[in-house]
């Protein structure tokens, strides 16, 4: 057939050399592969402006900061190679959906206080193709970690903060205790009211100031880097110490590349501490002063013995018996 195709166009004496070629490449093309009908083209086009509609922010996305108020985000983003890093102006978060709030219980606040911003959900879903599996990850620039998994966004429905009183970062007050400028961002909920209590610790409000970065990440995979280790890792104490230790130590204290370094002192620390010498590490947990009177580490006086014993359970699961020095 594609000889005859070539015969037939060669007899045909006028044509031009180029002519022949265009129209011998065209009788090939019909042998091998057909043109979409026009349906078909119609629905390929309509695929590709699904595609770029889905995310139109992701698309949009800075590989490099233009401005302190830029927010850094990364991890699991859309359209972008795993763990890259870009940047939102705060241009673009102003111009997505915005929530407003009186809050009245949130402790960076020295009374009510309008917030508005964008809800962190609304961000995973404009960010992220996996929405429904990730965990945001606020990190601050004291290098604090706040982690916000489905459950506690769905309870809580944090927002990422633009303006405080219809102010500006630049007019934000500092903190209450601290006297610390809050900025660029910070994270807040609307009526934190706490969802679950194990032993004597009850759910707290993840409500970090000085937030510069956003990751989004695979809920399953931050959180699998402080399982507990064997042995005893599925004792009812040891699993009460994981949840604790959760949402609780894993926003200063690192396991690895997971997890806030603000303390510079890492769960294998931890681990060893706890299993050199158990009732100092207890001790610690509940008044770090009272055995360090330097500790900027912030004290748990409402944690019982039952809670500690659980803490400390569950940090020994990660010691190799290692004898170490102390907090």
């Amino acid at each position: 057939m594609i000889a005859l195709c070539i015969a037939a166009l060669c007899a045909q004496s006028h044509m031009s050399s180029q002519t022949l070629l265009a129209q011998t490449a065209s009788a090939l093309s019909a042998q091998t592969a057909p043109s979409p009908k026009p349906a078909e083209q119609d629905g390929i086009a309509q695929i590709a402006r699904n595609a770029l509609s889905q995310k139109p922010l992701a698309a949009h996305l800075a590989k490099r900061s233009t401005s302190p108020s830029d927010l850094e985000v990364g991890g699991d983003l859309y359209g972008v190679r795993p763990y890259s890093t870009r940047y939102i102006t705060r241009e673009q978060l102003l111009a997505l959906p915005q929530v407003s709030y009186t809050v009245t219980n949130d402790a960076n606040f020295s009374g009510p206080t309008e917030i508005s911003g964008v809800a962190l959900d609304e961000l995973i879903q404009v960010l992220t193709a996996k929405p429904q599996s990730e965990l945001a990850v606020a990190i601050c620039i004291d290098k604090y970690e706040a982690h916000y998994p489905q459950a506690y966004i769905e309870a809580h429905h944090p927002v990422l903060v633009l303006k405080i009183n219809g102010k500006d970062p630049a007019e934000w007050p500092e903190t209450p205790e601290s006297h610390v400028y809050m900025g660029p961002y910070l994270i807040s909920s609307p009526d934190f009211k706490p969802s679950f209590k194990i032993l004597s610790h009850e759910e707290e409000p993840q409500i970090p100031w000085g937030v510069v970065r956003l990751d989004l990440r695979s809920e399953a995979v931050v959180f699998h880097a402080i399982q507990p280790r064997m042995p005893g890792a599925a004792s009812r104490e040891v699993q009460d110490g994981f949840r604790i230790a959760q949402q609780n130590c894993f926003r200063c204290h690192n396991s690895e590349q997971e997890g806030g370094t603000k303390a510079m002192r890492p769960w294998t620390a931890l681990a060893t501490w706890a299993a050199a010498s158990p009732e100092y590490f207890a001790t610690y947990i509940h008044d770090p002063k009272s055995k360090n009177p330097n500790s900027q580490m912030e004290g748990f006086p409402n944690y019982d013995e039952a809670t500690l014993r659980a803490l400390t359970k569950y940090f020994q699961t990660f010691s190799n018996g290692a004898k170490g020095g102390k907090p």
